[in-house]
């Protein structure tokens, strides 16, 4: 728990944000949990068991951890699974022993992270192995949900993908519209580079767009929409002078040809915006 970091995220914050919500803080009556402030004596233990009821692999357990010790810090956590592992269905991913007006109140939010960063981290898997042995390299990208990018790229790493841009500020992305405003490719890329923006990256969705992003010094190409046949073309015609990547089009059915035309990189939006949450239940037992 000590030496669990994500650079620019906060988990501390993160953790408090996420039960302020489920308190109601700041709304009338809000600002506590009435069932089990009600129904739960104040000294009842339990201990608990989070497993998984699918294949998966496995993401967040150590932001579930904090919920828990957020609201008790003596309670006792083992966590079983390590980050990015891959599990089968009944596997138990941490064991809890503490308060249980705690653990009760912790629980939503401790699996709904989990949940969710398990299923980024397992469809980005199932993505990874579906693009066989070739050496291009899986992708995420920046549609994610608002205030969990960090997270969900982290989940992205747990499941064998790489990051692409974390925002903004980190490379430029010339796209259509940047295209439409500059008056073509070449023009945009030149803009970004003399205002000093080192990475540059230019989407291209033809070929004759190629040569005039090359020449104007885009450090990456994205190849948008386009199908292996035409990857291969642009892949020949850059000829190793930038790195190339796939984009647009890209599902578990076509993946495998993108990643063998020879491209460097294949980014895939749905790692993040289409992941369904894995399916992990918390059971408890009552100590006293």
């Amino acid at each position: 728990m000590a030496d669990f970091n994500i650079p620019g995220f906060d988990l501390t914050a993160f953790v408090s944000a996420t039960l302020d919500e489920d308190f109601g803080v700041g709304l009338p009556g809000g600002g506590h949990d009435v069932t089990s402030e009600s129904v739960i004596p104040a000294t009842a233990r339990f201990s608990g068991v989070m497993e998984s009821r699918d294949a998966i692999t496995v993401c967040g357990l150590p932001i579930a951890a904090a919920f828990f010790r957020a609201l008790d810090p003596a309670m006792a956590v083992e966590i079983l699974v390590a980050e990015g592992a891959r599990v089968t269905p009944g596997s138990a991913l941490m064991r809890l022993e503490g308060n249980a007006r705690a653990m009760l109140t912790a629980e939503r939010g401790a699996l709904n992270t989990v949940q969710h960063l398990s299923g980024v981290a397992t469809l980005t898997r199932t993505y990874v192995d579906a693009m066989g042995n070739t050496r291009a390299v899986l992708l995420d990208t920046r549609k994610t949900i608002p205030g969990l990018r960090h997270l969900e790229k982290y989940a992205v790493r747990c499941g064998g993908g790489s990051n692409h841009r974390l925002g903004l500020w980190d490379a430029a992305m010339i796209k259509d519209n940047h295209v439409l405003v500059a008056g073509g490719v070449g023009e945009a890329v030149r803009r970004a580079l003399a205002a000093g923006v080192k990475d540059v990256i230019c989407e291209v969705d033809r070929i004759d767009q190629i040569g005039p992003a090359l020449d104007a010094g885009a450090t990456r190409l994205l190849l948008d929409n386009m199908g292996p046949d035409l990857l291969r073309e642009a892949v020949a015609l850059v000829d190793g002078r930038v790195p190339t990547e796939a984009s647009g089009g890209v599902r578990l059915d076509t993946i495998a040809a993108i990643a063998a035309s020879g491209v460097d990189y294949v980014s895939v939006g749905r790692l993040t915006q289409s992941a369904p949450a894995a399916d992990i239940g918390l059971d408890f037992t009552q100590l006293d």
